[in-house]
């Protein structure tokens, strides 16, 4: 199995690309992970056409799983990710399992990976079949249990998404 974890945050090595990186482990230990750190990114985002945005587009979509990590910026999503989710086309992702997820410091932001995220993840063709992620800044280092709260209620849905979701890879 393969699984990329595009980590929107314009701050590299961060806090909410562990988030991702932890998702990835506890969902399939045995992966092949790729990073997409988007802030390496970020000066050819807006060129169209940008070998270095089309290498990091093949990565995800030669995944098996995919977890788009997100910093919660004044409610919603960096410029930076939604940026890179408009190089793809509507359905590109073609059914490929997504798990959206997002890194915030008040609760108050928790829907903004359902109302945010999610939306734009589904018109490129994501197939999202867990509830979205939301981890509190101040928890990050101690989520784990939070995550083993989220992964008893969805771990089985995803895994079957993505063992049978998607358009077969090459």
């Amino acid at each position: 199995m393969i699984a990329t974890v595009v980590v929107g945050n314009p701050k590299p090595a961060s806090r909410t690309r562990a988030v991702g990186e932890a998702v990835v482990r506890t969902v399939l230990p045995d992966a092949t992970v790729t990073v997409v750190e988007l802030s390496s990114l970020a000066g050819e985002l807006f060129t169209w056409g940008s070998p270095a945005v089309a290498d990091a587009k093949t990565e995800v979509l030669s995944s098996d799983l995919v977890v788009v990590a997100s910093p919660v910026y004044k409610a919603s999503v960096p410029g930076l990710l939604k940026a890179f989710l408009d190089q793809f086309g509507r359905d590109e992702l073609g059914a490929r399992a997504v798990v959206p997820v997002m890194v915030g410091a008040a609760r108050d932001h928790a829907l903004a990976v359902e109302h945010h995220l999610r939306p734009v993840l589904v018109e490129i063709g994501a197939s999202c079949p867990t509830r979205g992620l939301y981890v509190l800044e101040s928890e990050v280092d101690t989520f784990a249990s939070g995550l083993s709260s989220w992964l008893a209620v969805w771990l089985a849905p995803l895994r079957a998404v993505i063992g049978c979701g998607g358009q077969p890879r090459a």
